[in-house]
């Protein structure tokens, strides 16, 4: 189910329109036909976005507004008005309201205005969000994502043991605060936590690094050197990118998983560890086995315990929460005020398919805030390929020619400049006629033409 929208309506017939509507758009709605009922069913739940009418009967929607900043809650508020009313949203705005919409209203422009209230709410409220981090320089898990709440019990559950954890999950998914994590919350916390990626070390020297080697095991050797696992004796061993080793290396780790020693590279003493061993792949183990390039028998002795973590387009819903928490960290690292990030940037970032999942959207972030020198992030500053991605969204899902597509954007812009203009002047159509530089009669036929009453 979708963000919960509660309307307040006092009129049965409309709430019933709206409610249809909304949840038809994939939106969870609950109703209300007057205050006490509104604030009734505030107290019990706290919704997404409220959607009420200025007039309640005799009842004012914007005694709800006022009340609900009073009790500090900052849900976002949007609200129906009626042109004849339309002044009176000129102190809605003021009270904090966060959008208006004119009756008879658009449903096109209903859904738009409620996208963009929920992100910015998201965005708002990211910090009761509930999050755990292994320390003050790692970000931590934020977000409300089920699979990731899952996960974050799992590792709650198995991080005191010595199983064997495997990781999956595509680049950028996090996949090593996942391994910090399982230590930190591990009895072996005040241990050495040694991290290597498989994949970064060329495969003649992989042995060495994994096992260390003796004075005169190769040219060069001039000294004794342990290796990682003796390094992590006692502690957690984090082995990155394990779909990378070598076969004949798998049978060596298959080893010390077995009996727990081994032997420096050059060197006869069998030496013995007490080491949790964790690893990591971007890559598909199953098929990988199926290849001939994994052995199966270190497959079932890696996967005892496995955590799948979700590329981030499959939780987009945490984006906002995840950018909230970007801009603050990065703001406060570089010492610059924390901008806002407009709905329409949110919107941008939540339509992005982040191939290089949360490790690209921190870098995306952190580039923003080097570089923004504004109070707010706008889209304009979002880098090319996210722009880029948008315009072929944009032209591969609206229907009809670019004429036609151009010509519906310029009646929303005509129709928003118009009712703005009469909200400034309270709606007064010769002066908002003046602001827009057009003639009064020329005014009228415009609102005619658009629909307004």
């Amino acid at each position: 189910m979708g963000a919960h929208v509660l309307i307040v309506e006092d009129e049965a017939n409309i709430r019933k329109i709206l409610s249809t509507m909304l949840q038809a758009e994939g939106y969870e709605t609950s109703e209300s036909e007057n205050l006490s009922g509104a604030k009734e069913q505030l107290r019990a739940r706290s919704p997404d976005v409220i959607l009420s009418d200025l007039r309640l009967g005799r009842e004012d929607g914007i005694f709800l507004l006022k009340w609900l900043r009073d009790e500090g809650i900052a849900t976002p508020f949007i609200i129906l008005t009626a042109h004849g009313t339309v002044d009176s949203a000129v102190d809605a705005m003021k009270q904090g309201a966060f959008d208006y919409l004119s009756k008879p209203f658009d449903r096109t422009e209903l859904v738009r205005v409620l996208k963009k209230a929920v992100l910015t709410g998201q965005y708002q409220n990211h910090s009761a969000v509930k999050t755990w981090s292994t320390n003050a320089s790692q970000f931590p898990m934020v977000g409300t994502n089920e699979k990731m709440q899952k996960i974050g019990v799992l590792i709650d559950k198995v991080a005191p043991t010595d199983s064997t954890v495997l990781i999956t999950g595509e680049s950028g998914t996090g996949k090593e605060l996942i391994a910090q994590a399982l230590h930190e919350r591990s009895l072996r916390v005040k241990a050495p936590f040694i991290k290597i990626n498989c994949a970064a070390i060329p495969g003649p020297l992989m042995e060495s690094e994994l096992f260390g080697y003796e004075r005169g095991a190769f040219t060069g050797a001039v000294s004794s050197k342990p290796g990682r696992f003796e390094l992590a004796d006692g502690g957690t061993f984090f082995l990155d990118e394990v779909a990378e080793m070598s076969v004949e290396m798998q049978v060596k780790l298959l080893r010390v998983l077995q009996d727990k020693s081994f032997e420096r590279v050059g060197g006869i003493r069998t030496l013995t560890v007490d080491v949790r061993l964790i690893t990591a792949t971007n890559k598909d183990l199953d098929a990988e086995v199926k290849a001939g390039r994994f052995r199966s028998d270190l497959f079932y002795r890696l996967n005892v315990v496995p955590i799948s973590l979700p590329p981030l387009r499959e939780r987009a819903g945490d984006i906002p929460l995840l950018v909230a928490y970007f801009v603050n960290k990065f703001s406060e690292k570089l010492k610059k005020p924390a901008p806002t990030v407009s709905p329409e940037t949110l919107e941008l970032l939540l339509q992005f398919p982040w191939p290089g999942n949360i490790r690209q959207l921190e870098n995306v972030i952190e580039r923003l805030i080097v570089m923004n020198e504004t109070k707010a992030i706008s889209p304009d500053q979002l880098p090319d390929e996210i722009l880029e991605f948008e315009e072929e969204r944009f032209y591969a899902t609206q229907g009809g020619t670019l004429k036609e597509q151009v010509r519906e954007a310029t009646r929303r812009i005509e129709k928003r400049a118009i009712e703005e203009a009469l909200l400034e002047t309270g709606s007064n159509v010769t002066q908002a006629a003046r602001k827009l530089n057009i003639s009064r009669k020329g005014l009228q036929l415009k609102m005619k033409e658009l629909g307004f009453r």
